[in-house]
């Protein structure tokens, strides 16, 4: 049973280099399922319903999403109908924070779920939202996967280890790089910090850089426009059976 996941898609830079590459991953990895995080695909607002069957046409299964969820309005009219899937712990109702689907003979839950730490300290809490999930779920699934999207990196780690054993993958998304620490935790659990970002390459994490670096000379700016330029594209590839393996996948121009 192989995932694909596309960290953060950002804006036309990353939906582009998507479209161009997603032949040659299907083609390379041969995954049973493709899940990307869509929070930033309108330009880092959010998702639109264009973008959303954009994406879907393209071959993603499931769209996760994160802090950015509700920015771009649309979303309320299609999300409770889509494969969309919000972040489980969000306090709106509108969605579903997880989904059961069906894969080669197997079904897998797969959900999203949001940090508090540096993002908003008033949602659900993860962890017990998470909880709840697995105990009105049991016996109802062959596999898990997590998209923790989150800021802090030890509370996305304390929250690998206190579901250790209990989820099949956890993956972090969140701050656009892709870190190092890919691993097999001690009760089987695979887990990675961040997977990365899908967009423009030489910005800051999507972004034009030279307003984000006058911006922290002090200078203020009503809005920043999103990079352009050279491309790349970060994701994974998480292996659940016959072993379980985690693999990060880095293409740029």
């Amino acid at each position: 049973m192989k995932i694909m996941f596309i960290g953060d898609i950002y804006g036309n830079p990353g939906i582009s280099y998507f479209s161009e590459k997603v032949g040659f991953l299907k083609e390379t990895y041969k995954p049973n399922l493709i899940i990307a995080n869509a929070e930033n695909a309108d330009n880092g607002k959010g998702l639109s319903f264009k973008i959303y069957k954009k994406l879907q046409k393209l071959g993603v299964d499931l769209m996760t999403m994160g802090n950015h969820v509700w920015k771009n309005k649309q979303i309320k009219n299609f999300i409770d109908k889509s494969n969309v899937i919000r972040p489980i712990n969000d306090t709106q109702q509108l969605g579903q924070g997880y989904k059961i689907i069906d894969c080669e003979d197997k079904k897998i839950l797969v959900m999203n779920a949001l940090g508090r730490v540096f993002i908003n300290s008033k949602l659900h809490c993860p962890f017990k939202t998470i909880d709840n999930v697995l105990e009105q779920n049991k016996a109802k699934y062959d596999f898990s996967f997590l998209d923790f999207h989150a800021e802090a990196t030890s509370e996305k780690i304390a929250l690998t280890h206190y579901f250790d054993g209990r989820i099949d993958a956890i993956v972090g998304t969140h701050t656009h790089v892709q870190t190092n620490d890919e691993r097999l935790f001690p009760h089987n659990t695979l887990y990675i910090s961040d997977a990365g970002m899908t967009g423009a390459k030489d910005g800051v994490i999507g972004k034009e850089k030279e307003p984000i670096i006058q911006s922290f000379l002090g200078h203020r700016f009503v809005s920043i426009p999103n990079a352009e330029g050279k491309r790349q594209l970060n994701g994974l590839l998480v292996t659940l059976k016959p072993h379980k393996t985690i693999e990060k996948i880095n293409l740029s121009e």
